[in-house]
C-alpha cells in the first residue's frame, strides 16, 4: 500500500472525482453545498493563515508541534480545520462539547492547547470559563459569528507567497506523523491522549474499504452525525472522502428523521442507542393503528424478527416476507429517505433482534467493532458476499491486521493501525501495548473460526459474593430486546445474587397501562404501581431462562428517569458509565440488597 497522508484525500477526489457537494451543511434554512475545489482552496488558505499565526509542526515530534483544539458541533468547517492544521504538520485535539469544565482544563494544559476552533456562543462562553487557567492558549476562533469573538474566516489568507510556503511545508509533512490526539473520555478514571499518525488512520481507512466495499461511487452520499470527535466518525469520513462520497451534516439529533427524508442518503453510520430510539418510535407507531392495519404491522415485525440470513425460510416464507416489504417495511425505507444501501453501527453491542428485523426490512445493518486505540476498526460484518454477515457478531477481522484471543479471551490486535501510544503516559502504554499486541480489554470469542463476537469488558466482569464470575452485557442486552425495557445495568459485584437497575421505556408503557385501564400521571407514580410491578416480574423471569442460575436477575429496581449524556451516565459514544449509575442510584442498590 502507498501510505498517504489524511489531508491527500483533496487531491486524490478532485484527480479522481472532483464533485459540487463533497460537504454540505443546512444553513438558514437551506443546504449550502462546498465542491471539492472549493474544500481544497479553503483548506489551503486557513493552513496559510495557521501558519502567519504560528501555528505549525516546528520539527514535526510530537512534543514539540503546536496542538489545535475543537469543540463544535459535526460541520463543513470542522473537516476544514481538521485538514488545514494537518497540513500546517500540527496536531489537532478534538473535544465533545459536552465534556465538563473540570475535563476540558485537564486536557487543555496536558496537550497545551495554543489555538481553539470553537462552533459557537454557548460553547465559547463554556471555553472561557477555563480560558485563563490554560498557560498556552493564545487564539479562540468561532465558526459562527458572535459579536466579539474572532471568526475563522479571519484567518484566510490569499496571498500566493503564504500559499507557497504553506505548500512546501505540507508536501514535507511525513505519514508516520501525528495527525490527533484523541482524549478518551471512558467510563472511569482519567482522560488518556490516545496519538494516532496519518498512517494509524490511513491504514486502517484502506484495509476497511477494502473489507466492507464502499465503491468508489460518486454519486453516492451520507448522512453524518456522530459526533466527529469520536474516531470512528472521523475515520469513515475518510473512507467517504476517498471513495468520492459526498456528506451531508445532520443539523442535530433531533432532526436526524427530516433530513433523512431531504437528501435521500445511501448510507449512515450510527450507535446502537440511536437505532432503540428509532425502533421504539416505530413500535409507538405500529401501537397507535388499529383493526386490519395493526394486526398486519406486527405480522410484518414478528416475521422479521425470525429473519436468518444464513437459512433459507423457505418458499412460504419468502413470500411472506416479501409481502411485508410491499406493505409495511416500504414505509420504514422510506422514512430513512427510501435509498439506505448500508447502516454501520458500532461503540456498543445492538441487539440481535434490531439486526435482524431491520435487514429482514431491507435496512441493512451492519455492526463493527474497534476501540480508539486502533484507529478504531478491527473487525466488521461485510455487505459482499451476503452471507459474510453474522447477527450478534461484529464480524470477520478487517483485512491487513492481526487479531487472536489472549488466554483468558481477551481480544488483542496488531498491525500498522495501532496507536502510537498514549500521549506522556509511556507507563499506561507498556500496559496495553505488549510485544506490538495491543490488548483492548474486551473479551471475546471466536464464532465459526471467523466471527469475532464481544462477550463483555474485562474490567466489568464482576464476582458474587460466591466467587462466580458474571458477565453483564450479554443479560443487559438481552432484557433491551423487551420493548419495555429503555435501559439496565446489572449489579451484583461482592453481593450474593446479581440485580438489576431497569430504566422502563416509558412511550411503550404508557400504552400497556392505557390498554390495561390504569391511569398514567408521572413516570415516579407508574414504576410504584403494582400491576407495572407485576409486568416487569414477569418479563424479567421470562428473560431469566436464556442464563444459567448464578446469572438470573433476581430482585431489581425501576427507575423513573432516562442516563444521558447531560446527566453523566453516558459517555459521548452513549457508552453506560457503571460507576456514575451506581454513585447515583446507590439508595436503589441497597434496597434490593436490603
Amino acid at each position: 500500500m502507498e501510505l498517504k497522508r489524511l489531508f491527500d484525500c483533496l487531491d486524490y477526489q478532485l484527480s479522481k472525482f472532483p464533485k459540487a457537494d463533497m460537504l454540505a451543511a443546512k444553513v438558514d434554512g437551506s443546504w449550502q453545498r462546498h465542491s471539492t475545489r472549493e474544500v481544497q482552496e479553503t483548506v489551503n488558505a486557513l493552513s496559510a493563515g495557521l501558519l502567519q499565526k504560528g501555528i505549525s509542526g516546528n520539527d514535526m515530534s510530537v512534543e514539540n508541534a503546536d496542538k489545535v483544539a475543537i469543540i463544535s458541533n459535526n460541520r463543513p468547517e470542522w473537516i476544514f480545520a481538521d485538514l488545514a492544521v494537518q497540513q500546517t504538520g500540527a496536531i489537532l485535539v478534538p473535544v465533545y462539547p459536552t465534556t465538563s469544565s473540570l475535563e476540558l482544563e485537564f486536557i487543555f494544559r496536558d496537550a497545551a492547547i495554543k489555538m481553539i476552533f470553537v462552533s459557537s456562543k454557548e460553547l465559547l462562553e463554556k471555553i472561557l470559563i477555563v480560558a485563563d487557567r490554560v498557560p498556552s492558549l493564545k487564539n479562540i476562533y468561532t465558526f459562527d459569528n458572535v459579536p466579539g469573538a474572532e471568526n475563522w474566516r479571519s484567518l484566510l489568507v490569499h496571498e500566493p507567497a503564504l500559499l507557497q510556503e504553506a505548500g512546501e511545508l505540507k508536501a514535507r509533512i511525513s505519514p508516520k506523523q501525528v495527525a490527533t490526539i484523541i482524549y478518551t473520555s471512558g467510563t472511569t478514571g482519567t482522560p488518556k491522549g490516545v496519538m494516532l499518525s496519518h498512517e494509524n488512520i490511513y491504514t486502517n481507512v484502506q484495509f476497511s474499504r477494502e473489507s466492507f466495499p464502499f465503491p468508489d461511487a460518486p454519486m453516492q452520499k451520507v448522512l453524518s452525525f456522530l459526533p466527529l470527535n469520536h474516531i470512528f466518525e472521523k475515520m469513515v469520513t475518510y473512507i467517504f472522502t476517498f471513495s468520492g462520497i459526498s456528506i451531508y451534516y445532520a443539523e442535530s439529533l433531533e432532526t436526524i428523521a427530516e433530513n433523512l427524508r431531504e437528501i435521500k442518503p445511501d448510507g449512515f453510520t450510527t450507535v446502537p442507542r440511536l437505532l432503540e430510539k428509532v425502533f421504539e418510535k416505530i413500535m409507538s407507531k405500529g401501537n397507535d393503528l388499529t383493526g386490519v392495519k395493526r394486526k398486519l404491522f406486527f405480522w410484518a415485525v414478528a416475521l422479521a424478527e425470525k429473519y436468518d440470513n444464513h437459512t433459507d425460510g423457505g418458499i412460504w416464507y419468502n413470500a411472506q416476507l416479501a409481502l411485508a416489504n410491499k406493505l409495511i417495511f416500504s414505509k420504514w425505507r422510506d422514512a430513512l429517505g427510501g435509498n439506505i444501501s448500508f447502516v454501520v453501527t458500532g461503540g456498543a453491542a445492538c441487539q440481535v433482534k434490531l439486526l435482524r428485523i431491520f435487514t429482514a426490512a431491507k435496512i441493512p445493518i451492519y455492526e463493527g467493532y474497534g476501540p480508539t486505540e486502533n484507529s478504531p476498526v478491527i473487525s466488521v460484518n461485510r455487505k459482499i458476499p451476503k452471507t459474510d454477515t453474522r447477527f450478534g457478531t461484529v464480524g470477520p477481522p478487517i483485512k491487513g491486521i492481526e487479531v487472536k484471543l489472549a488466554e483468558d479471551g481477551e481480544i488483542l490486535v496488531k498491525g500498522p493501525t495501532v496507536m502510537l501510544g498514549y500521549y506522556k503516559r509511556p507507563d499506561l502504554t507498556e500496559e496495553v501495548i505488549i510485544d506490538g499486541w495491543l490488548h483492548t480489554g474486551d473479551i471475546g470469542v471466536w464464532e465459526s473460526n471467523r466471527y469475532l463476537k464481544i462477550t463483555d469488558r474485562k474490567k466489568e466482569l464482576f464476582k458474587t459474593s460466591g466467587g462466580k464470575y458474571v458477565a453483564p452485557q450479554p443479560i443487559e442486552n438481552k432484557l433491551k430486546e423487551s420493548t419495555y425495557v429503555e435501559q439496565v445495568m446489572v449489579v451484583g459485584s461482592g453481593y450474593k445474587f446479581v440485580g438489576a437497575l431497569i430504566v422502563p421505556s416509558f412511550t411503550m408503557l404508557r400504552e400497556w397501562m392505557r390498554d390495561n385501564e390504569i391511569p398514567f400521571t408521572t413516570n415516579e407514580a407508574a414504576i410504584k404501581h403494582p400491576k407495572v410491578i407485576e409486568l416487569f416480574i414477569d418479563l424479567v423471569d421470562s428473560f431469566n431462562k436464556y442464563f444459567n442460575h448464578v446469572e438470573q436477575i433476581k430482585k431489581f429496581e425501576l427507575l423513573p428517569n432516562e442516563w444521558g449524556i447531560e446527566t453523566g451516565e453516558m459517555t459521548p459514544k452513549m457508552s453506560l458509565k457503571r460507576k456514575v449509575v451506581l454513585e447515583k442510584h446507590q439508595a436503589a442498590v441497597d434496597r434490593i440488597y436490603s
